[in-house]
C-alpha cells in the first residue's frame, strides 16, 4: 500500500474544498491500495468519445458512469448505463446524462470496461472502512449490491457481516472473523459437490489491505466504501464501485490523558473530605454515616460546613481553604450552582487527589456556561503541572462502594437499600447510571462486589480509565460493566483493556444500552446502516472474549453465574441432568444448545439403582439422562442423586431442576398450615448447599414455580448456587458460561 500517494491524494481533495472524492479519485485510492478495478477512461463530455480511445477497453460493452461530488449513489438517479462499446451510443448515454444531471456540478464521466459476473447472491460483496466515535475506523465486510439492505432489512444489525477492529484485530484472526458471514460461506465452501467460487484467503487479503489502510490513515476517512467487489468470470475480485468521504482534517478526538494511578486513592483513599453534610439527614450526611459503618476512620473523615465543630464525631472545617491536608477523596455533594466553584478552588488550591462529583447539571444548566468553562480551564491547567490535577468521578452519579476503600457515597436509606452482608465477591461493577447500579444491587443482595462504581455523564474519568485500572487488580475475576454511551474512542480503550483481563483467563460481561440506529448516517453509505455502533460494539466486544448480555435479565443472571462459579474448569459439553417434573425434562432435553446429554458412567449407574431402591422410588423411576425423579423422590434422594450427578466422571456440567410444589420436599417458608421449613438443617436447601464447593464442576439449580417459593430460590442463591427460574433460560445462559469457560481451558 502506497500511504505516501493516499496522503496526497486526501490533501488534494480537501484543498479543492472537497470532503468527498470523485470516482476518479476513488479509482487512484483503489490503485495506490493495490486493489483491482476496472479499466477505464475519463472525458469531459461527448465530444470527447472516439472509436478508438474506446478500442483500449476489453470486451464488447462498457459502463458509462457520471463524475459529481454532489451525487454519490449514482445508480438511483440514472447515472450508471451499460452500452454497446461503440462512440456513438456512449455519446449519446453521455449526452442524455448531462442533459438530466448536468446542473448537479457534473465534472465528467468515466467509461468502464464491463466484467461479467453472476447476479448470484455471494458474487458481490460489500467491503467498507468508516470512522465511529467510540472505537475510531472498523472494517465491514458483508453481502454487496442489491443484497445489502435486503439481507441487513432481515436480520440484526451487524448479525450477517463481519466487524473488524485495524486496533484490534489481529491479522491471524480475520479468516476465523469471517466465518459467520452467509456471502463469505457461500463463494468460500464446497456446496453440494460444488467447487469453491474462491478462495477463503483472497476475501481475508481483502479485508486485511482495509485494515492496513485503517491503521495508517483511518483518522482521516469518515467511509470508504466498496460496493461490490465482484467475482468475475475470468476468476478476478474487481472492485466495480468505490465511494469515500474524509473526516475534519486535524480534527481531535476524546478528552486528553488522565492521571489514572490516581484511581488508587480515589478507590482506596487514606483521607477523605465530604461538603454538602446537614445536622440533619441529607444525602451527605447518609454517606457520612456510610463510611463510618464501612470502616472508615472518623479522625481522617473531614466535613466542609461552616458553624459546626463536628458532625458523626468527625471534624468540621468552615471552607475548603481550611482543610489540614490535601486529602485523598473529596466527595461534593452540593448542588450543581456550588459545585462547579467548589470544584475549581479544590483544583487550583491542589486540595485533593480525586473527586466524586454527585451533582448532576453543571454542564446542561443554561448559565452555568462560563464557571463550566472556568472549571475545565482549571482542570487543563492542572494536567499541566506536575501535581497533575484531581481525577473526577462524575458527575451526575451514585458515586463509589468500595470495600478496600471502607466507604460508600450511594446515600440510599440501608431501609430502602440493605448493604450486602456476605463475603466479599471477586467482582467489580462499573456503571454509568446510578440509578442502574443501585437497582441491580437491590436485586443481586446475594453477591457483595468489591467495587460498585458509577460514572454519572463521565466528564473526567471514563469506563475505560476504570476497566484499564482495574484489570491488574488481582483480586477481581469478573468485570460487570452498563454502558450507555462511550466518550469518544473510549469504547476502543474499553475494549483494550477488557481484552487483557478475558486473556487473563477472567471475564468481562457487557450490556451496552442505546442500541437503535438513529445515529447511522446511512445517507452516505451502506457500511453504517447495515453495522451502527451498537452492532460495532457486540461484535468487537465478542472477539474481545466479552460475554455480551443481550437483556438486563441476561446481564443481571451472568452476573451471578460467573460470580458464584468463579474459574471453574469445564472440560466438555456433557450435561448431566435431573428433575422431578417430566415437563421440565422435556424442557431441559429441548434447549440444550450445545450440551449433549450423554449415558451416565458405570458406576454412576449403580449408586443412582441403588438410591432408587433404597428410598423406594426404583418402580416408578429409571435410569436416564435427565433423570424424572417424579413428586415422589424425599429430600433425602433428592441430593444423593444430585450428588451422583455432580461426581459422575462422563459428565462435564450438571443440571439440578426442582419443581418445588411436590409434599416430598421441603421447599416452603415456615408458616401456618403446614410443617416445612426451607431452612432446615435436613431439608433440599441445606443437603444441595452441602454439595457446593469451589473447586468442583460447575452445576446450576432451577426453581421453577410461583412467588410462594421465592424464599427456596433466594436461599439456594445465597448458599453460592445460581438458581433460574425456568429451564430454557437456564440452558441457554449456561451455555454462555460453559463457553466463555471452555475458552480459557482450552
Amino acid at each position: 500500500m502506497d500511504n505516501a500517494a493516499i496522503s496526497a491524494l486526501f490533501d488534494s481533495v480537501r484543498r479543492a474544498g472537497r470532503d468527498v472524492l470523485l470516482e476518479t479519485e476513488g479509482l487512484q485510492l483503489l490503485q495506490a491500495m493495490g486493489l483491482p478495478a476496472p479499466t477505464h477512461l475519463f472525458v469531459h463530455g461527448a465530444d470527447a468519445v472516439t472509436d478508438d480511445a474506446l478500442a483500449a477497453l476489453p470486451g464488447s460493452r462498457v459502463v458509462v458512469k457520471v463524475i459529481s461530488p454532489q451525487i454519490l449513489h449514482k445508480s438511483d438517479v440514472g447515472g450508471v448505463q451499460v452500452v454497446e462499446k461503440a462512440a456513438g451510443p456512449v455519446r449519446a448515454v453521455i449526452a442524455d446524462m448531462q442533459s438530466r444531471l448536468g446542473a448537479q456540478r457534473v465534472v465528467g464521466y468515466t467509461i468502464n470496461e464491463f466484467v461479467p459476473y453472476s447476479p448470484a447472491l455471494g458474487h458481490e460483496i460489500l467491503v467498507g472502512l468508516r470512522w465511529t466515535q467510540d472505537v475510531g475506523p472498523v472494517v465491514t465486510v458483508g453481502a454487496g449490491g442489491i443484497y445489502t439492505e435486503f439481507l441487513a432489512s432481515r436480520f440484526r444489525a451487524g448479525q450477517d457481516v463481519a466487524l473488524l477492529s485495524p486496533s484490534l484485530t489481529d491479522p491471524d484472526a480475520i479468516g476465523a472473523a469471517l466465518q459467520h458471514v452467509a456471502v463469505v460461506q457461500l463463494v468460500t465452501r464446497s456446496l453440494r459437490g460444488q467447487p469453491p467460487h474462491i478462495a477463503e484467503s483472497a476475501i481475508v487479503a481483502l479485508a486485511a489491505t482495509f485494515l492496513e489502510l485503517g491503521r495508517a490513515l483511518g483518522d482521516q476517512i469518515a467511509e470508504a466504501e466498496v460496493n461490490p467487489f465482484v467475482l468475475a468470470q475470468d476468476g478476478r475480485i474487481v472492485a466495480l464501485d468505490i465511494l469515500v468521504t474524509l473526516r475534519e482534517a486535524g480534527r481531535a478526538d476524546g478528552p486528553g490523558p488522565r492521571p489514572i494511578g490516581k484511581l488508587k486513592q480515589l478507590l482506596e483513599p487514606r483521607s477523605v473530605a465530604i461538603m454538602g453534610v446537614s445536622e440533619r439527614l441529607n444525602p451527605g450526611h447518609i454517606i457520612v454515616n456510610n463510611l463510618i459503618r464501612e470502616g472508615f476512620p472518623r479522625e481522617r473523615l473531614f466535613i466542609v460546613k461552616a458553624g459546626s465543630e463536628q458532625i458523626e464525631g468527625c471534624r468540621c472545617v468552615p471552607d475548603i481553604a481550611s482543610l489540614p491536608e490535601r486529602v485523598d477523596l473529596f466527595v461534593l455533594c452540593i448542588d450543581a450552582a456550588q459545585a462547579s466553584g467548589a470544584l475549581v478552588e479544590i483544583i487550583e488550591r491542589e486540595q485533593a487527589e480525586s473527586v466524586v462529583l454527585i451533582p448532576g447539571g453543571l454542564e446542561e444548566k443554561a448559565g452555568s456556561e462560563a464557571i463550566v468553562a472556568r472549571m475545565h480551564e482549571a482542570l487543563a491547567r492542572a494536567r499541566q503541572t506536575r501535581w497533575g490535577g484531581p481525577v473526577i468521578n462524575g458527575g451526575n452519579c451514585l458515586g463509589i462502594r468500595s470495600l478496600p476503600g471502607r466507604y460508600d457515597t450511594t446515600f440510599i436509606p440501608d431501609y430502602k437499600l440493605p448493604v450486602p452482608t456476605g463475603a466479599p465477591s471477586r467482582l467489580a461493577i462499573v456503571s454509568q447510571s446510578g440509578a442502574f447500579a443501585v437497582s441491580k444491587a437491590s436485586k443481586l443482595g446475594v453477591v457483595n462486589p468489591r467495587y460498585s462504581i458509577t460514572l454519572g455523564n463521565q466528564m473526567d474519568l471514563t469506563i475505560g480509565d476504570y476497566l484499564t485500572f482495574l484489570k491488574d487488580d488481582p483480586e477481581i475475576d469478573v468485570f460487570a460493566v452498563y454502558v450507555e454511551g462511550f466518550r469518544p474512542l473510549d469504547g476502543l480503550r474499553f475494549l483494550e483493556a477488557a481484552r487483557a483481563i478475558t486473556q487473563s483467563g477472567r471475564t468481562v460481561i457487557l450490556y451496552r444500552a442505546g442500541r437503535t440506529a438513529a445515529g447511522a448516517k446511512a445517507s452516505a453509505s451502506h457500511t453504517a446502516s447495515i453495522a451502527g455502533d451498537y452492532a460495532v460494539i457486540r461484535e468487537l466486544s465478542q472477539h474481545a472474549g466479552i460475554v455480551v448480555a443481550e437483556s438486563l435479565e441476561d446481564f443481571e443472571d451472568l452476573v451471578v453465574l460467573f460470580s458464584q462459579l468463579g474459574r471453574r474448569r469445564v472440560a466438555g459439553w456433557r450435561l448431566a441432568a435431573m428433575s422431578n417434573a417430566g415437563f421440565e425434562c422435556v424442557a431441559i432435553a429441548d434447549n440444550l444448545g450445545r450440551f449433549t446429554l450423554p449415558a451416565f458412567c458405570a458406576a454412576s449407574d449403580a449408586r443412582l439403582r441403588e438410591v432408587f431402591v433404597r428410598c423406594r422410588i426404583d418402580q416408578v423411576v429409571d435410569v436416564h439422562n435427565p433423570i424424572d425423579l417424579t413428586p415422589m423422590a424425599g429430600d433425602e434422594a433428592y441430593a444423593q442423586v444430585a450428588e451422583t450427578l455432580i461426581e459422575d466422571e462422563d459428565a462435564d456440567a450438571v443440571v439440578v431442576g426442582i419443581v418445588p410444589l411436590t409434599a416430598a420436599l421441603n421447599t416452603l417458608a415456615r408458616g401456618a398450615g403446614h410443617r416445612e421449613d426451607v431452612t432446615a438443617p435436613g431439608g433440599i436447601v441445606a443437603r444441595l448447599a452441602a454439595l457446593r464447593r469451589e473447586d468442583g464442576k460447575p452445576w446450576i439449580a432451577i426453581v421453577d414455580a410461583g412467588a410462594l417459593y421465592d424464599q427456596m430460590a433466594r436461599a439456594l442463591l445465597t448458599a453460592g448456587i445460581p438458581t433460574f427460574r425456568s429451564a430454557d433460560r437456564a440452558l441457554r445462559l449456561f451455555n454462555l458460561f460453559c463457553a466463555e469457560r471452555m475458552r480459557h481451558t482450552r
